[in-house]
């Protein structure tokens, strides 16, 4: 999977599960800033993103998490590092 890819893959879970407006999503975008995200979001994501990929994101990987390119990163390592 490409970054491309898993931040399209992002985009569609945040349209889709958390109901957020297409046209505010951006790789520089705040998850708790500019999407008002709270703890709990930010658990449900992880969760989607496991169901999506099959990896478990671990909390220390996931606390670090601020925005959607932050996101694609963490991502990004985990299909690559397992």
């Amino acid at each position: 999977m490409t970054k491309d890819e898993i931040y399209s893959e992002l985009k569609n879970v945040l349209v889709k599960s958390f109901m957020v407006d297409e046209s505010a999503i951006s790789l520089d975008a705040g998850l708790y800033t500019d999407l008002d995200f709270d703890s709990i979001d930010a658990i449900d994501l992880a969760a989607k993103i496991h169901s999506v990929t099959g990896k478990q994101l671990k909390p220390e990987q996931f606390k670090e998490v601020r925005t959607i390119g932050d996101a694609v990163n963490v991502v990004d390592e985990l299909m690559r590092n397992g």
